[in-house]
């Protein structure tokens, strides 16, 4: 998601930016709606940040990206929808549908017996941008795949929505059931936004048959818990958007082991929201905060204590040792 340094500032702050856009627009358009609020709205939540950084240097030897297509479906109701079809280009000639691309990160661990983590990432940085997060998480014992949604990284340039980010979440969670067959080494990951998408996706999910346990990084309740933490311009602002990503309304299904990780200084998650989310999560959870900790550093303020509780997670739920 967003990094409290610099020109970025909190989630909650950026959610508010919406009523400059509502205030405007809401009373001409109450009646009808307006496709251009919509896109301006996820453009504001999301910042999706596509290409390359200049410094990018590359990822370890033996590493690989590759594409794999995704079929957006002109008809967008239930479930999120797509059509894997490898690692070439495919062409479609459904008239409702438009091929699309979707970057993958393959990163296998020295140990071929190590589990798997499948990371999905926040809001604003790509893949490029989390490359030192998901190295601190390979450090600690995990092959990972990672996803680049639509709008990020290379993959396809589009305004995102949460039911696009599900989407590609769905097709990120088949890569790995391909890339790692046994069902009791798979382990879900979110940071920030992402970690609703892994809440909505372990909520679709049985353990232990299909993943063996779930870690969330700076997570939160739903996207208008973060704008009314801000202030009560946020709170009405966010009564306008869709946009929700409620995993306060999903967690209760996830019968997962559960590790939680926050900074005692995130400004733009509240530790509160964190803490309501494991609440009413089920056991057996745990949460690990980071003195000094702020929204996306927690690998680095705490590294130690990171690496070590996330270690010790592994071994205990995933290897059982």
């Amino acid at each position: 998601m967003l990094h409290k340094a610099g020109s970025l500032t909190a989630l909650g702050h950026h959610i508010t930016r919406w009523l400059a856009v509502l205030l405007l627009a809401q009373t001409a358009l109450l009646s009808g709606g307006c496709a251009w609020l919509d896109t301006k709205q996820r453009n504001i939540i999301y910042r999706p940040t596509p290409g390359v950084p200049a410094d990018f240097a590359g990822l370890r030897a033996g590493d690989e990206r590759y594409f794999v297509s995704q079929l957006a479906i002109s008809d967008t109701s239930g479930l999120p929808t797509h059509q894997a079809t490898g690692r070439a280009a495919t062409t479609v000639t459904a008239s409702d549908a438009t091929p699309q691309q979707v970057e993958l990160w393959w990163l296998p661990h020295a140990d071929a017996a190590a589990p798997t983590l499948l990371y999905y990432h926040g809001t604003f940085r790509n893949l490029y941008q989390n490359l030192h997060k998901i190295n601190a998480l390979r450090d600690a014992g995990f092959a990972v795949l990672a996803v680049d949604y639509r709008g990020w990284g290379r993959s396809s340039p589009i305004v995102p929505s949460e039911q696009t980010i599900l989407q590609d979440a769905q097709l990120a969670w088949d890569e790995l059931k391909r890339k790692q067959p046994k069902a009791n080494l798979r382990v879900l990951y979110g940071h920030s936004m992402g970690s609703g998408v892994a809440v909505d996706m372990a909520s679709r999910l049985k353990a232990p048959n299909d993943y063996a346990a779930i870690i969330l990084e700076s997570a939160f309740t739903t996207f208008p818990d973060i704008a009314a933490e801000a202030n009560i311009l946020g709170r009405l602002a966010s009564s306008f958007n869709n946009e929700r990503f409620a995993s306060i309304d999903k967690i209760a299904k996830v019968q997962a082991p559960l590790l939680m990780l926050h900074g005692t200084l995130d400004t733009t998650v509240p530790l509160v929201l964190g803490q309501k989310l494991l609440a009413a999560a089920n056991a057996p959870k745990s949460l690990q905060t980071i003195e000094g900790g702020g929204h996306s550093d927690l690998h680095q303020v705490g590294a130690t204590i990171y690496e070590n509780a996330v270690i010790s997670f592994k071994n205990k739920y995933v290897l059982g040792r």
